[in-house]
Order: structure tokens, then sequence, then C-alpha cells
């Protein structure tokens, strides 16, 4: 099922945003970023006030107009000051550290804290010393930060695409039905978090896993989800192509798991010649991370088997 499948593919995300910093990973193609409000402009916003020609202020008012002033700059800095160390925790795959950070600001009303910490708590759940129920556990507790983030701010494609990807690590939990139902909802937040950043490729890659899904599903299970749904969650290779080339469009050779996938894909659709061609691309993927590992090893397997 979708939710299956999902769960193993997104243990990382892009960020684009208009006056966004870019912070190159070393030893790496891809880029994560994270966007920097500087001082100034919350100086400026503070400073809009006086320059309409406001009336005078008492000294009393005053001193607490400056004091109101700098905290809300203190607290602007130290924003950006969280969420810049964050996604430099996150690119150097420090997920407890990342986890026990932002597990500070739980209780935010900021979906760009919320967010990044329903992705740690969920990386934090498929980590390999995390036993089954802490997993479990961390995984309904990214589902509520994500849910809380997106309640916060239903335009952060950020929070949309968490959202769908924790509500399909839940779903695991809560049997057939439910994860088939679910199947619906994780598509609608992929598509609306894709509206909101177009330029984000992994929101892409993960369209294309549900497409890719759905398009392999075995017959007898779209029997089984024809009986409890009147019209189950359907797709082709051909949708599925789509949404993978798009993330490669997006940022080209951004993850070896989008090239594994768009050569699956293409042995789905019969296709030898372009299977083939992507399936060396990801077994020439530089591993710099487990998952990098294991599509290599993947793509070997499949490339015997195509000879």
């Amino acid at each position: 099922m979708a939710g299956i499948v999902l769960r193993r593919c997104v243990s990382r995300t892009l960020l684009s945003a208009p006056g966004a910093t870019g912070v190159r990973i070393r030893g790496t193609n891809r880029n994560y970023w994270t966007t920097l409000r500087r001082t100034a402009a919350a100086l400026t916003a503070g400073g809009a006030a006086v320059l309409l020609g406001l009336p005078a202020l008492s000294s009393l008012t005053l001193e607490a107009y400056h004091r109101v002033r700098s905290s809300t700059v203190l607290y602007a800095l130290e924003k950006d000051q969280v969420l810049e160390q964050a996604d430099y925790l996150y690119s150097c795959g420090e997920t407890e550290k990342l986890y026990q950070l932002l597990l500070q600001h739980k209780d935010s009303d900021e979906a760009e804290f919320l967010w990044r910490l329903a992705r740690a708590s969920r990386d934090l759940s498929v980590l390999p010393n995390t036993g089954a129920e802490g997993k479990k556990q961390l995984m309904f507790e990214g589902f509520e930060y994500a849910k809380k983030a997106l309640e916060k701010d239903e335009k952060c494609f950020a929070a949309h695409k968490w959202y769908a990807v924790c509500l399909s690590d839940v779903g695991e939990y809560q049997g057939v039905k439910v994860k088939i139902g679910n199947s619906y909802t994780i598509r609608e937040h992929l598509e609306r978090a894709v509206e909101l950043n177009p330029k984000d490729a992994t929101s892409f890659h993960i369209l294309g896993y549900w497409c890719f899904a759905f398009a392999e599903l075995p017959w007898y299970q779209h029997k089984v989800a024809a009986v409890i749904f009147s019209s189950p969650p359907k797709s082709t290779y051909e949708e599925a192509l789509g949404f993978f080339l798009k993330a490669e469009e997006v940022d080209p050779n951004f993850y070896s798991k989008n090239l594994l996938m768009l050569g699956k894909t293409y042995m789905g659709m019969k296709d030898k010649e372009k299977a083939l061609l992507f399936l060396n691309k990801a077994k020439e993927y530089p591993a710099h991370t487990q998952e990098d590992k294991e599509v290599h090893e993947e793509a070997v397997d499949l490339l015997k088997k195509l000879g």
C-alpha cells in the first residue's frame, strides 16, 4: 500500500522560498534551504509607526514601546538562529540533537518550528536503535506536530508535505481500511504542497511514489480495496513517471531514490533502454547515506535482472 512505501522515501526535504539562503552540504549535490529574516526587517517594521507621524508618546509609554520593539527584534533573531541551527543539524544527520533542540519549541505557534519537529520525530522513529514502542510513539507524536503546523499556517507547503508523510506513517498502525482512506488525503496534501511551492523536488518525488505504489498494486489487492471503497485509489506508471521527471527537472540528480524509481517505472512500462539508463545512474550515485547504499544495491540487482 502507499502508506508502506511512503514511509521510507522521505528522509529529506528541499526548501525554496523567495529570499532564502542556500547552504551547500559537503559531499553532496543537494541544497538545504533556510529562510533568514534580517534584523533590518524587524527594525523597519518597528519604525514604520514613527515615520507615519503617530502622536508623541509620554516617557512611560515611550519606554514601553522601545521595550516591546526591542523584544520583537530579539525574538526575530532567536527564531532565525534556532531555525538555522535546526537546518544545520538536519543537514549533518544529527537527528537526536535536532529533535531535542526543536522539542523546546513544541508549544510554539510558528509552523516553521512545528513541521521541522514533525520531521525530526519521524526521522528519529526510523533510526535502527529505536524500539517498536518508541517508534510508534514518535510517529504519532510527529503527526500531531504536523497537524498543529497545518493549523497554524495553512499556506506553509512544508506543513502540507509532512502532514501527508506523517499521516502515512500512523496509518501503518490503523488497519487496511484506514490506510486506504488516508491515501486520498495524503495525495491532496502533497498536491497542495507542490501548488504552494513548485520548486520542491521531494514533494514531486513523493507524489510519484504514491502513484507508483497504486500502479503496481496486484489485482487481488485492488479487489480487496474495491470491497472497502466503491472507488479505491488508482494510478498508472505514466502518471508516476511524470512526477519523478518533474522532480528531476526542478532539481537534477537531487536524490538517488528518484533515479532508482525512474528506472523501476520505466521497467513497469517495458521501456528497457530508459530503465537501464536510470538504473545505471542510481548505481553510480555517490553513496553518502545508508539509503544511498541501499539504492545502489537494489539498482545492481535490477540491472542483473534486465541483463
